[in-house]
């Protein structure tokens, strides 16, 4: 079975599997999102080929629905569930790593392989690819604070400052550890994973779609 948790929202519902960091996709039910997830097995797959994972997820088994918050009804999954408390183990943090490292790859290959400028929505709304790559790279290190890393601000194109946050994410998130968050207000590392993985491998796909 594939593990999955709903976390519902006001107006979202996000379908996320708790054992694949980054598989998570929304939708405005139920039955929405766990097909939207769905949909998305075949583009993860490739993300962990690329990690070195075997991925032949299992029917769905939904085994926690949480009431979501702002973050859910933006599109992102924004709480920790239960399982989060339980101790973080090295099969979980080696996954973790092997994922990042993976979809960080791919990111920095579209930052220098995709358009500059991608297709818009219907209104003529979205980002193009180097504000989305920015965007990635603030948010991970807006992200890195809660699992208690501070880098301060830096330029793009700064790879010696950007290869120094990811392996300082990575220190944290590819060890094991037990499920308390490390700073106040923190992130457990399960949840973590997660957020990052998702964030980087959402704006991947929004890259590849949109060139």
């Amino acid at each position: 079975m594939t593990r999955v948790y709903l976390e519902k929202g006001r107006t979202k519902i996000v379908a996320c599997a708790l054992d694949w960091p980054g598989w998570a996709r929304i939708g405005t039910t139920e039955d929405g999102a766990v097909a939207a997830l769905t949909a998305y097995a075949d583009r993860y797959r490739l993300i962990a080929a690329g990690a070195g994972l075997p991925f032949d997820p299992g029917p769905i088994e939904i085994v926690e629905t949480v009431t979501g918050v702002n973050t859910t009804d933006w599109g992102a999954p924004g709480v920790p569930v239960a399982e989060d408390n339980r101790p973080y183990s090295a099969a979980a943090a080696q996954r973790t790593a092997a994922v990042l490292r993976t979809a960080w790859g791919v990111l920095d290959n579209l930052a220098q392989s995709a358009p500059q400028t991608l297709r818009k929505g219907p209104r003529g709304g979205g980002r193009d690819r180097d504000e989305i790559v920015t965007h990635v790279v603030d948010n991970d290190r807006a992200y890195a604070r809660k699992i208690g890393i501070r880098h301060r601000p830096f330029a793009a194109g700064d790879r010696t400052a950007l290869t120094a946050l990811r392996s300082a994410i990575l220190d944290v998130l590819g060890k094991p550890a037990d499920g308390a968050a490390r700073t106040g207000g923190g992130w457990p590392p399960a949840y973590a994973a997660r957020r990052f993985a998702w964030h980087v491998l959402d704006h991947v796909w929004e890259i590849q779609d949109k060139s």
